[in-house]
């Protein structure tokens, strides 16, 4: 279950304080806030960290439906009102539920659910996921694994692809378009130097004259992808 930073906003006393009572005892929720206006909630949200906002409506000067479309991107909404008819306008703004007066544990519960399960897949989807270290291509009827760490450079010949490696005298030649294998490389790990070239950028020990130096070979980068070559290699520059 994925633990949630709250807030409550209620301008009705005993409605603010049921709330905060359903959170405080909900295990995986923690009571960040608890404001009886909209304007007070407002100068304190943008300040602390806040994933999830239990908010009233109907509030004077600054309404729940104003409030929310103000608030930082990252926080959900969870509505609370006593009229049925702001529901579509609460989801309107992105809200993941919507409440109605009175609330009772288990409806807010199922809400707190929600959230939760909400969260959990949106940080989950945003944990990098481990980098594979090898491709596997075609080369004279066989299907071969290639480690990522051994590739000095590619080049593009119309349909087909040469694959030089760390320590071969030969290239690996592969029925497939630079494009495609370059959409399967890592970036910027594996950087576009000139429409022919893709090569390994810190395999890259010697630069001459525009010119990328692999033992006797020299690559081109052309004008289209200097500029990206240059900035990358100048955050490592002395």
């Amino acid at each position: 279950m994925t633990t949630l930073k709250c807030a409550v906003v209620d301008d009705e006393p005993l409605a603010l304080d049921l709330m905060e009572s359903y959170v405080q005892k909900t295990p995986f929720l923690e009571l960040t806030g608890k404001y009886n206006s909209a304007v007070m909630a407002l100068n304190e949200l943008h300040a602390k960290e806040t994933d999830l906002l239990f908010l009233d409506i109907q509030m004077p000067d600054l309404n729940g439906l104003e409030l929310s479309r103000l608030l930082p991107r990252d926080t959900r909404i969870v509505f609370t009102t006593a009229f049925d008819r702001y529901a579509l306008e609460g989801f309107k703004v992105n809200a993941l539920d919507y409440l109605l007066k009175p609330v009772n544990y288990n409806e807010f519960l199922a809400a707190a659910h929600k959230a939760s399960e909400w969260f959990g897949m949106k940080r989950r989807t945003a944990v990098p996921q481990p980098e594979e270290d090898f491709i596997y291509v075609k080369s004279d009827y066989k299907i071969l694994q290639i480690r990522l760490e051994n590739i000095l450079y590619i080049e593009g010949l119309k349909d087909y692809v040469k694959i030089y490696l760390e320590d071969e005298t030969r290239p690996v030649l592969s029925l497939i378009s630079l494009k495609s294998l370059e959409e399967r490389l890592p970036s910027p790990r594996f950087m576009r130097v000139h429409r022919s070239f893709i090569v390994q950028i810190h395999k890259v020990k010697t630069l001459d004259r525009g010119q990328i130096i692999f033992g006797k070979e020299r690559i081109p980068i052309s004008d289209t992808y200097r500029t990206e070559i240059m900035d990358f290699l100048s955050k490592y520059m002395v």
